[in-house]
């Protein structure tokens, strides 16, 4: 069995590196950034789909299930909000400035140090969280696979990323495009066929699946304890804010959005996708109630913490999709587990490449043949430290995926949100020279805020911690503002 699911593996890379081939006929460096502008709507969005699930939700969120029962559901519900905000309000700026890297909008409001202060952030943000999540699902590839060979994840992590490098190389975002579609097939195709073998082995067991999804106790979906970090208004409104920072203020994201013919295009395509979505999401959801009541009526004990909380929950849906439901439900699952391993990282290698070629080596304003050369040492570059990044993670992992990738963005994410909040919705211009030092405090600010709130009182921060991050840095460039249009006075 475990040599069908290395052959399947093998010619699911392979059949990537052929449909790149297939779509770089007549590609150029511009395309590689931009796709032209020519992608189909439709296209985008079915592909987002994967490419915003990844592997992270893939394998996290069913197995949080049995620790956070559907509280997820809440942050999906802020996402809806978030992306409507993004269609309508960046979506426009974006077009209408006719941005290659969003972080452009930064030079051209306040100026250079601004602009590479918000993309070195992203940067940062996008290297650990596509790190991370191509460490989850290539972790699960190498113990229920290659393990088995006696290959290192060391030769695995490369062999993934060089495969990455393989098909995007040439074609950049336009193959991406196609990829993400394939990909984001694979992966639904697992979660249909997981959710439909888990019912019926319930069925089995005489345990109706209604009763499994609508009388659980871990199908909570709201939570009302202002003290909780999942409560529901916390939950809610960092949806929205991390929707629009990961989405909407994310290179990697919205660089495939502006790869669309038109503004009605681009607004359309991320309607479309928000509303299937929430229901995706709420799909994993419920495989993650249906799994555990699998596990209940298997009598399959799972390890525990002190306090009573599942461990390793990363590990569930990989391990019985992989050791109890067959072969077929196997190789399905191990196709979508590939595609999640590729979904988010060769966008996020490509993005990467993407700005720092815009924003630190202003390509715009470059020759075809330096921008080439830029392209393509930058691309390389940006490969290898994903490489080491996610080699890294492989030593200090030790809790749930999906509340580290947050966490993160909690801290780089943050300062950007300020950024682009000042720009849209003030009239001053913060001084540039300050916008670094100011982008730096920020986290540090909000995190002894969070300190000292949590060791004074019984509120404990959630996602939220984002919105505060973003506010301290509004505030900071709304002081610069003053001493801006002071300075101006006295000239």
């Amino acid at each position: 069995m475990v040599s069908v699911y290395l052959w399947v593996v093998l010619a699911y890379f392979a059949f990537l590196v052929l449909i790149s081939k297939l779509t770089v006929k007549g590609a150029s460096t511009e395309t590689f950034f931009t796709a032209n502008n020519q992608s189909p709507w439709y296209l985008v969005a079915f592909g987002m789909i994967g490419a915003s699930l990844s592997g992270i939700t893939f394998i996290s969120v069913p197995g949080e299930v049995g620790n956070s029962k559907l509280y997820y559901l809440q942050l999906v519900f802020g996402y809806v909000v978030g992306y409507f905000i993004i269609s309508y309000l960046l979506i426009p700026l974006y077009y209408r400035l006719k941005l290659t890297s969003i972080y452009q909008y930064l030079d051209i409001r306040f100026g250079t140090r601004s602009n590479r202060s918000g993309a070195l952030l992203f940067l940062v943000s996008q290297t650990l969280g596509a790190s991370l999540r191509l460490f989850v699902v290539a972790n699960i590839l190498y113990a229920f696979i290659f393990k088995h060979y006696g290959i290192p994840f060391w030769l695995l992590a490369l062999g993934i990323v060089v495969a990455i490098w393989l098909y995007t190389h040439q074609g950049g975002i336009k193959t991406l495009v196609w990829t993400d579609t394939i990909q984001t097939f694979l992966m639904l195709l697992s979660l249909a066929i997981a959710m439909i073998v888990v019912s019926k082995e319930l069925e089995l067991g005489g345990i109706a699946v209604s009763e499994v999804l609508f009388k659980n106790p871990m199908g909570e979906v709201f939570n009302w304890d202002w003290g909780y970090p999942k409560n529901f208004v916390k939950q809610f409104l960092s949806g929205v804010f991390i929707a629009i920072v990961m989405t909407g203020l994310d290179q990697n994201l919205m660089q495939k959005h502006l790869t669309c013919k038109n503004i009605k295009e681009a607004q359309l395509n991320i309607n479309w996708f928000s509303v299937v979505y929430l229901f995706i999401n709420a799909f994993f959801l419920m495989l993650g109630l249906l799994l555990y009541a699998y596990v209940d009526m298997a009598q399959i004990t799972l390890a525990k913490s002190a306090t009573g909380t599942f461990t390793n929950t990363d590990d569930l849906f990989p391990s019985l999709a992989l050791g109890h439901f067959g072969l077929v439900t196997g190789v399905i699952f191990m196709l979508g587990i590939a595609a999640a391993a590729l979904s988010s990282a060769d966008s996020a290698i490509t993005s990467l490449t993407t700005s720092f070629c815009y924003d630190f080596l202003h390509v715009k304003d470059k020759s075809n043949a330096y921008k080439a050369k830029a392209k393509k040492r930058t691309h390389m570059a940006f490969s290898l430290v994903v490489l080491l990044v996610v080699l890294g993670f492989a030593e200090v992992k030790d809790e749930s995926a999906i509340n580290i990738v947050f966490s993160i963005a909690g801290y780089t994410y943050g300062p950007i949100l300020g950024l682009f909040t000042f720009g849209i919705f003030s009239s001053r211009r913060a001084l540039d020279g300050w916008v670094p030092l100011i982008c730096l405090l920020s986290p540090v600010l909000a995190h002894l805020v969070k300190i000292l709130v949590e060791d004074q009182t019984n509120y404990r921060f959630g996602f939220e911690f984002l919105i505060l991050n973003g506010g301290l840095t509004y505030l900071g460039l709304f002081l610069t503002g003053i001493l801006s249009k002071n300075k101006e006075k006295l000239s």
